[in-house]
């Protein structure tokens, strides 16, 4: 499978196996073999360098956890904790999707419910940062 190589820094050592057409990936804090979607490939990305980069520990670092907002339910993509309270929301785009304010309107929704201090909307290209203030969000060149 050709992925492509996205905006990070760093390179990660990824496990990938193929099941017959089907590319998986591991993931170190679910334990488990994910299929490779673009999606998923961006959200590995950041799990690696949440985990590598900045050490987090995998207990800190929390995938697709469900969210009821507005009568409905959402999965949010990945959640850095500090000691337990919601520090940074990531919310993962394909590679190929056009970073919008649509989106930036999603994951602020999401946050609402959340409280966490910083966002980022990534294509893996594309990384958009925001600081949660008391005067909204304020946007920023990297992560703090």
């Amino acid at each position: 499978m050709q992925v492509p190589k996205l905006n990070f820094d760093h390179t990660f050592d990824f496990q990938i196996k193929q099941d017959k057409d089907t590319f998986f990936i591991y993931d170190l804090a679910r334990k488990s073999w994910l299929v490779l979607t673009p999606e998923e490939w961006v959200r590995q990305h950041w799990l690696h360098y949440f985990r590598y980069v900045k050490n987090k520990s995998l207990s800190s670092l929390i995938l697709e956890q469900k969210l009821e907002l507005n009568g409905t339910t959402k999965r949010i993509d990945l959640l850095v904790t500090e000691k337990t309270k919601p520090k940074i929301l990531i919310e993962c785009k394909a590679p190929n999707v056009v970073l919008k304010e649509a989106h930036f309107e999603q994951i602020a929704r999401y946050n609402s419910l959340l409280g966490a201090q910083q966002i980022i909307i990534s294509n893996g290209f594309h990384h958009i940062f925001a600081q949660h203030t008391a005067d909204g969000y304020q946007f920023r060149k990297s992560l703090e």
